[in-house]
């Protein structure tokens, strides 16, 4: 949590320093959003950890994710569908990892799973942008994205019992967020926050039923925060 709080802390210190800074009146790049298309690039951070629903069943089971600060970087293609509306495509790389610790288990060996994760992520959303004020244009975004998950194992036949935690491939998510534009004298910097929400269950269940890891797991996605910097 502490990590998740410095990210938001960076993104929103980002976004108002952004809006103090635009005190010059010279309009840059007048024509820029008249394009039907461009192209450009994003760096970022992310941080991602699971949100988890228990069995009914298992009381005892209690288990704790620690995430850990991530990067991503990738491509932006954006359509212009309305002077305030853009479709964009955005495919990229993100990486993290995650410590999962399950605390009914006394085992410090069996207890411990460490995730390391590098999924191919493709979001498609669409960006909703005030009308333009000076250098600056705020916009809200949503929209569908799909991981492909490269570190996956679950085709593995090994499990838990062989110290393998097993995550499914394929995942689909939707996000929301917010940001900025800012029109520089040769390129827009847009920096902005969104959050990132699987819908599918992501967790590879143990080959036994009665697994210490998993059987007491009936629901285990994605949550995660994006902070991203647009070159375009």
């Amino acid at each position: 949590m502490k990590n998740l709080q410095h990210i938001l802390l960076v993104g929103f210190f980002i976004l108002s320093s952004s809006l103090l800074a635009q005190r010059d009146r010279i309009e840059n790049l007048p024509s820029f959003d008249k394009h039907k298309f461009h192209y450009g690039f994003y760096l970022g951070l992310n941080q991602n950890d699971f949100k988890l629903d228990y069995k009914p069943s298992t009381y005892n089971a209690l288990i704790r994710v620690t995430p850990t600060i991530g990067f991503n970087v990738g491509l932006i293609a954006d359509l212009r569908l309305h002077k305030n509306i853009n479709l964009r495509f955005e495919p990229g790389l993100s990486s993290n990892s995650k410590t999962i610790t399950f605390l009914h288990i006394n085992s410090k060996k069996d207890s411990i799973r460490e995730i390391g994760s590098t999924y191919l992520h493709v979001p498609l959303v669409l960006k909703f942008s005030t009308n333009r004020m000076d250098n600056i244009r705020p916009y809200v975004l949503a929209g569908i994205s799909y991981d492909y998950n490269f570190s996956s194992n679950e085709r593995n036949s090994d499990d838990n019992a062989s110290g393998e935690f097993r995550m499914k491939t394929h995942s689909f998510m939707y996000e929301i967020g917010l940001g900025i534009d800012l029109y520089l004298a040769f390129f827009k910097f847009s920096p902005s926050i969104r959050g990132v929400f699987a819908l599918n269950n992501e967790l590879k269940q143990d080959a036994s039923s009665t697994s210490q890891w998993t059987s007491p797991i009936k629901f285990m996605a994605t949550r995660g925060v994006f902070l991203n910097f647009s070159f375009e």
